[in-house]
């Protein structure tokens, strides 16, 4: 086998590939105090790759890291609906982005919603139109509305 590296490599990162045994996971660098510091210079951190500035004393921009550790995560929330009412928007049932199936969010709630599922509601971004009757199948997205229906 003949492997060609196309950039500076140490001996550990040869290793690493090799034996296949280190994870790397994402990092997301928070850089403070942008309070202190001027448009221009905020504009050029705003353009580093895996880096969200913020002020932690005047509480800025703690929207945008949140955002970007779900993103950097792979998770989405799911809220439900209870027939009747209002979606509970306080406790979102969380899924991993490659696990967001209906029937995965069946699963996370109760193994046995899986054999008595009969279809469900969604509302959100995933759903053709507000509600949409869906399957198992059916591949949710962040922050989509779910009202599950059981068979009788």
């Amino acid at each position: 086998m003949i492997s060609i590296l196309r950039y500076d490599a140490t001996s550990e990162d040869l290793i690493d590939v090799i034996e296949g045994n280190r994870v790397y996971i994402p990092c997301i660098y928070v850089l403070n105090k942008i309070d202190q510091i001027s448009i221009e210079e905020l504009d050029i951190i705003y353009r580093i790759p895996h880096c969200v500035p913020i002020s932690a004393h005047h509480k800025w921009n703690f929207d945008d890291l949140l955002e970007k550790m779900w993103q950097y995560l792979n998770l989405i929330r799911i809220y439900t609906k209870p027939k009747g009412q209002l979606p509970d928007y306080s406790a979102p049932i969380v899924l991993n982005a490659e696990k967001n199936t209906v029937d995965d969010l069946c699963l996370k709630i109760h193994k046995s919603l899986q054999k008595d599922f009969k279809n469900a509601l969604v509302w959100g971004a995933s759903a053709k139109h507000n509600p949409q009757r869906v399957g198992k199948e059916h591949v949710l997205m962040d922050e989509d509305v779910v009202q599950i229906l059981k068979r009788v």
